[in-house]
């Protein structure tokens, strides 16, 4: 895991300003720092190491093949670098180091560009080859590291962070305010979606995305090396034949995953995704082995998971360190925070990520395997049930509907809307918007925007058809394209800023191809979400978590953060602030109002709240300070 940043350009390069974006990315790698400048041809690569595999400096980048052809910038990991590797050997091919770096380079000299459907791993990386006269740029199939880039007048600029890339002479600072805020009311909505950025003058490749760059002429040809087929489902003989493949796939992923010449370990919650990952951990290293696990605690509150996540400590036998993540850290930690994570994020549940890996540096533990990506694949949300019937309704399963239905409504009050909330969904917004002031009541974020956001923001839920049935395509979209892609980057910039690397064993590209072309029985039947970790991974969970019903998010309990007089008077000086005063966005009396009925006992909507303060804790702490740290380059670089 490590940070990049490069150009390639059609003028002289400033060297000077690009090596003081690249401290920018320090904190992706503080390992080893290494830069190659080809200025006949107009490249310049910058890389910072976070080292994991092949600690040696034979595995330094930026990394130049032997007979000078190619050179390579490269961000993440490649898991089966091992098997790749034999099989290059094989070939013909000859390597000069451990790392899985190396692996790219000889991949691509022996299969081009099909070498991208070889990886199995999370990446962001530029290739070039001097020969041909082209850079290979790519990103992993689920976007767990990110590629940025800038196009300009003579140059293209690429990056693992918008820091970098803004602090560049010829990129602008402007941004989509739009964006931001529909990003900020619903996180997934926008940011990651597309290829435009909320930043002007950037983009970024999507998941699955390659783009080659001509040398010459600064041409992009973009494509899409990876999707799935969601019009194919595969027949299964027995149901248990399905669980047994995933069983054996996920086992790989994890121990594929554990590849590391630095310690391991694993984030837990409590929840079912990161207890099967403990399990399937301790059953590849052993009885023996140390192995340790992260976990954010909220004692004496309903948001604490610890009387889970101990069942699996104690079954698991392994070294468990906890962290607090309180209100009174999150305010000490709110500037560095926010510059590190670049964009609003969603909730408080970010920072309590951030705590943990704060946690794992602590102890000195680089490597985190974690749960993300099971939700999302799997359908490990209750309202994927409103799919999974839908699903079941267009392939005429009336018996199975009939059998479920009942006990789905038991077991999930929730998943399923009912009349009152479609009544307020089909109400048009701004008759909504107009009663909620009038009477001083609601709770939708929209609220409190002002007119022309309040409407624009309104259909960001629209879905697309992927050509699977109803569950299938929520689940890809949902994965792909939505909100699994966000928590991508928050997870990305909250490990990044601690330097820890973490790994995702549920976003295997074989699991995905085999859970998204499953019936939809096999992800939701019975009336489970995630039904594939409870059958198939049974044998490496506690009973209690393999039948735990109920999903509860990793978050702090944020509403009793308002009853802090410290946090109270932080969000009474945001909302009576110039700039939020001023703001083209908001609603300056309606927050106020809702700050007043939270100090009346509607904690609740400190989960409203939060939006508009997070918003302006972005402009003050990343925005603000980007744009001087940008002078700064300026300056120094003269």
């Amino acid at each position: 895991m490590c940070g990049i940043l490069g150009v390639v350009a059609k003028r002289p390069i400033e060297v000077p300003r690009y090596r003081a974006a690249l401290d920018l990315l320090a904190h992706r790698g503080p390992d080893g720092e290494g830069e190659w400048h080809d200025a006949s041809a107009g490249i310049w690569l910058g890389h910072r190491r976070l080292s994991i595999i092949d600690l040696s400096h034979a595995g330094d980048q930026p990394m130049l093949s032997p007979d000078g052809r190619f050179a390579l910038i490269f961000n993440g990991e490649i898991y089966n670098y091992v098997e790749l590797k034999r099989e290059l050997i094989a070939l013909g091919a000859s390597f000069v180091s451990e790392s899985d770096s190396e692996v790219i380079i000889e991949g691509y000299r022996v299969w081009g560009r099909d070498v991208l459907a070889r990886l199995n791993g999370m990446f962001g990386l530029a290739l070039v080859d001097r020969q041909a006269g082209t850079m290979l740029c790519a990103r992993d199939r689920f976007g767990e590291k990110p590629f940025l880039y800038a196009k300009g007048d003579g140059f293209i600029a690429f990056g693992s962070e918008y820091k970098a890339l803004l602090a560049l002479p010829g990129v602008s600072h402007g941004h989509d305010e739009l964006m931001i805020v529909t990003e900020t009311c619903a996180p997934g909505s926008s940011a990651d979606r597309n290829r435009r950025t909320p930043f002007d003058a950037i983009e970024q490749l999507l998941p699955g995305e390659a783009m080659e760059v001509s040398l010459a002429t600064l041409a992009t040809d973009t494509w899409r090396y990876f999707d799935i087929d969601l019009t194919r489902t595969r027949d299964f003989a027995d149901p248990r034949d399905a669980m047994a493949e995933f069983r054996d796939l996920f086992v790989d992923s994890v121990r594929i995953r554990m590849r590391s010449d630095v310690p391991v370990g694993s984030c837990l919650s409590g929840g079912l995704d990161s207890s099967a990952i403990v399990g399937v951990a301790r059953h590849l290293l052993g009885p023996d082995a140390k192995y340790h696990t992260f976990t954010g605690r909220f004692p004496g509150t309903s948001a604490d998971e610890w009387h889970f996540a101990e069942l699996v400590v104690n079954r698991s036998h392994v070294v468990s360190h906890i962290v607090e993540p309180t209100v009174g850290r999150f305010m000490a930690d709110l500037p560095r925070f926010m510059w590190h994570s670049e964009l609003p994020v969603g909730s408080s549940s970010q920072f309590a990520q951030w705590c943990v890996f704060h946690l794992a540096k602590e102890h000195d533990v680089t490597v985190l395997l974690d749960g993300q990506g099971a939700d999302e694949l799997l359908g490990g949300y209750e309202q994927y049930f409103a799919f999974y019937i839908e699903a079941l309704k267009a392939r005429g399963d009336t018996a199975r509907l009939a059998r479920e239905l009942p006990e789905i409504e038991r077991r999930y009050p929730a998943a399923l809307e009912g009349g009152a909330g479609k009544v307020r969904s089909q109400m048009p917004q701004r008759l909504r918007h107009a009663l909620a002031h009038l009477l001083n009541r609601g709770s939708d974020m929209r609220f409190g925007l002002k007119s022309g956001f309040s409407e624009a923001v309104t259909d960001h839920a629209a879905r697309g058809e992927h050509g699977g049935d109803a569950l299938r395509d929520a689940l890809y979209e949902d994965t792909f394209e939505r909100h699994l892609t966000t928590l991508l980057r928050y997870g990305d910039r909250n490990s990044m800023a601690h330097s820890r690397e973490v790994r995702l064993p549920f976003c295997d590209h074989r699991l995905a191809e085999l859970a998204l072309q499953m019936p939809p029985e096999f992800l939701m039947g019975d009336v489970q979400t995630k039904r594939p970790i409870r059958e198939a991974l049974r044998e490496f969970l506690p009973e209690a978590i393999a039948t735990r019903w109920n999903k509860q998010g990793f978050r702090p309990p944020q509403d009793l953060w308002f009853t802090d007089p410290a946090f109270l008077e932080l969000m009474q000086d945001t909302l009576t602030s110039a700039s939020f005063r001023q703001s083209a966005v908001w609603d300056q009396r309606w927050w106020l109002k809702v700050l007043d009925r939270i100090r009346g006992g509607e904690l609740e909507l400190g989960w409203k709240l939060w939006q508009p303060f997070i918003h302006e804790m972005w402009k003050q702490h990343f925005l603000a300070p980007v744009i001087r740290t940008a002078a700064a380059v300026d300056r120094l670089a003269a």
